[in-house]
């Protein structure tokens, strides 16, 4: 989503935080602050739903302070964008391989901040999620998502849906944001930086995140 000139360095880890950052994570961090980066995105919605908003604010600070750069995650990222178009009701997409419980905490992460959220699964997409293609997002968010809602939140770092944003966007007259078009937006609000993004929605064409 990010024009020329801006290098991504990926450090990857499998352990899922509890109230203290594991020693995965940690080993992630250090790998990023070798390659001397400005801001690290932690890209994980399910993390912020599992272990809650309270717990993944002190995850935030705690690799803040590891690191001496900015850091965001997906879900405060999304509520973040959420609050800059003064939005309350929320469709929540989830990807066929997010199970029912993982559906319960995520409606229970913003309905905690204060939105009416009501969360479906496109069961009907692709289980693989390499084998997921825009149209595939765009056709079942055109179809599922209620009208009454103001913004539509593809949750999912793995599911490929950031080609879907602008076309979903026009078939449903509502804002869309998906989980690395939201760490994009954190990003830049954390560095105070100013891209020319074009293609990826609303969010990242009108809305300066400061």
């Amino acid at each position: 989503m990010a024009p020329a000139g801006v290098d991504v360095v990926v450090a990857r880890t499998l352990s899922r935080p509890s109230g203290n950052v594991p020693e995965a994570l940690q080993r992630a961090v250090a790998r990023l602050c070798e390659a001397s980066v400005d801001v690290i995105a932690y890209a994980s919605t399910t993390t912020g739903y599992a272990i809650g908003r309270a717990a993944e604010v002190e995850l935030v600070e705690r690799l803040r302070q590891r690191s001496n750069v900015p850091v965001v995650t997906s879900g405060i990222a999304a509520t973040q964008a959420l609050r800059a178009f003064g939005v309350r009701r929320v469709a929540g997409v989830h990807p066929p391989w997010f199970d029912d419980e993982m559906s319960d905490l995520g409606a229970a992460y913003f309905r905690g901040q204060g939105f009416d959220v009501a969360v479906s699964t496109a069961a009907s997409i692709p289980k693989d999620p390499e084998q997921v293609r825009p149209e595939h997002v765009i056709d079942w968010g055109s179809s599922h998502v209620d009208a009454s809602t103001e913004a539509i939140f593809i949750a999912g770092n793995g599911f490929r849906a950031a080609q879907a944003i602008e076309t979903l966007e026009y078939r449903t007259g509502q804002l869309v944001l998906e989980a690395n078009q939201v760490l994009l937006y954190s990003i830049l609000a954390a560095t105070r930086t100013t891209l020319p993004i074009d293609g990826y929605g609303k969010l990242l064409r009108v809305n300066a995140p400061w």
